[in-house]
């Protein structure tokens, strides 16, 4: 059985992935209407995981015979003046996750909790990766700077995602 106090913050963590599901959906609408194409690509497909992230921990409370309750969704921005403003905004959002992330992870070993303990190690992990994923990006754009032969030549790779 699953603490109230863990439980509510894991409700709130479903949250958090809901507003991050729903931001990178809407930077993927952003980069469509501006006809990049590979990079709105690469958000929805963020988009689905960061879904995918709700769903783990909804189904993990549900597992421990916790309730879920959800909550609402704030309005993500609609619209970025450049892909590396998109981007940049993306990496600071996954690095607020990481310290929700950790926050759990302290609450969880304060509760000696550990099946959330253990759960919560794979979203540390992902957390690194998500980071670093999105940093990278960060610094293809910085180096191509003002130049649309590279931001076309970024965009085009960002929209092999998923395609390996």
């Amino acid at each position: 059985m699953i603490s109230k106090k863990m439980q509510d913050a894991l409700n709130r963590q479903i949250n958090e992935e809901m507003f991050s599901f729903y931001l990178y959906l809407s930077m993927s609408a952003d980069f469509q209407s501006k006809n990049l194409m590979g990079s709105g690509a690469w958000m929805n497909a963020q988009s689905k995981e960061e879904m995918a992230h709700a769903k783990k921990f909804f189904h993990f409370i549900i597992e421990r015979g916790g309730e879920i309750e959800l909550l609402p969704i704030a309005k993500p921005q609609k619209s970025w003046k450049t892909p590396l403003e998109a981007f940049k905004d993306a990496e600071k959002h996954e690095q607020h996750i990481t310290k929700c992330i950790h926050s759990l992870v302290d609450l969880a070993i304060k509760e000696k909790d550990y099946a959330t303990q253990n759960l919560l190690q794979w979203f540390v992990n992902e957390q690194v990766e998500e980071e670093a994923s999105v940093g990278a990006i960060v610094a293809k754009l910085e180096m191509v700077s003002e130049s649309k032969n590279g931001l076309y030549m970024i965009d085009k790779e960002l929209g092999s995602r998923g395609k390996d």
